[in-house]
């Protein structure tokens, strides 16, 4: 029995075949080519697949209002299907046409989502950068430190050696400095000494010679306290040879007369004694001194040759006299009498 409904559009409706030449027809077998190519499937919407093939089936299940058409109830359709490629096509135009606000949506996502990671990507790369930086100037501080602290040290050190060096250049210097004061002490001194002895020799040479019968008392200021002949236990022979001039410790002690000192020096109990010995032999000794100041040579009348003092063997100072002629002693006061001597 042929329908007498219109053919849905992409469908082409063919003369019903021989009734009785197939049992139930179901287009999903034989009556579908088979696909060539790549393909896709199309997504379900709402539990049904919005293809073409999908809309053919609808088409044919309306005719039979009963159920599914046989070949027995109703006649035999042929029906013919479009190139899957196009099919294809078109379900993706479908797709693209239903699907585009819900693919808008996703890239959205998916661009949001790609932003934020690229963000947290990028916040992530500034802070292992500034981390980076952080660590680098870390270690060019540290390493500007190291180099001041060095070249702190090394000019400490300079500073040290230099200060070092001219203090040993100031010690050599004070060393020359001394050595050289002390060479030059030296040398002024050995002129004092040399002009000293020249003048000393020139006086001698100058010095006239004593008169003949020139005579002069021993010292000034003077007591006498003991004469030549006193007994006693302060002198070892029972008697005293000398006479003695009490005065003043540093009183001047002159030469009697000219003539030539051939002892001076520390005599026991005598002190320190000079002994001058007049060109007829007569010896003067001068003793008990505090100094001596000729200890050899000629001397002449009335020169200084020493001070009175109280060395050796004395109670006091004074200038103890002896007058000795060959070995022995005589009157000193008789005898400086006998050269016009008042004493």
């Amino acid at each position: 029995m042929a329908s007498n409904l219109p053919a849905p559009d992409g469908i082409e409706i063919q003369e019903p075949p021989t009734a009785g030449a197939w049992g139930e027809w179901n287009p999903t077998e034989d009556s579908v080519r088979p696909v060539r190519g790549k393909h896709r499937v199309a997504k379900q919407r709402g539990g049904l697949a919005r293809s073409s093939t999908v809309l053919g089936v609808g088409v044919i299940a309306a005719v039979g209002a009963g159920g599914i058409a046989t070949a027995q109830d109703r006649p035999q359709v042929a029906i013919s299907l479009p190139a899957l490629p196009d099919l294809v096509i078109g379900d993706k135009a479908q797709q693209d046409d239903g699907g585009s606000g819900a693919a808008a949506r996703a890239a959205g996502e998916r661009t949001g989502i790609m932003a934020q990671q690229s963000v947290h990507g990028a916040d992530a790369g500034e802070a292992l950068r500034n981390r980076i930086l952080q660590q680098a100037e870390s270690q060019q501080d540290a390493a500007a430190a190291k180099a001041r602290a060095e070249a702190e040290q090394a000019a400490q050190q300079a500073a040290a050696q230099e200060a070092k060096d001219k203090l040993e250049a100031a010690r050599k210097a004070a060393e020359e400095a001394k050595t050289q004061a002390e060479a030059k002490a030296a040398e002024e001194a050995a002129e004092k000494a040399a002009a000293e002895k020249a003048a000393a020799e020139k006086a001698e040479q100058a010095r006239p010679a004593a008169p003949a019968g020139s005579y002069s008392l021993p010292t000034s200021a003077y007591t006498l306290t003991s004469h030549y002949g006193d007994s006693g236990s302060m002198w070892s022979s029972g008697h005293h040879t000398g006479l003695d001039f009490a005065a003043p410790t540093g009183t001047p002690v002159k030469a009697v007369s000219g003539g030539k000192i051939t002892s001076a020096g520390w005599s026991g109990a005598y002190g320190y004694r000079i002994v001058l010995e007049l060109p007829d032999g007569t010896e003067i000794w001068y003793c008990h001194l505090s100094s001596m100041s000729v200890t050899s040579g000629s001397v002449g009348a009335g020169e200084t040759i020493g001070r009175v003092g109280a060395t050796g063997n004395v109670t006091g100072p004074h200038l103890h006299l002896e007058v000795r002629k060959g070995g022995s002693t005589m009157d000193p006061l008789a005898w400086l009498n006998s050269k016009g001597l008042n004493v």
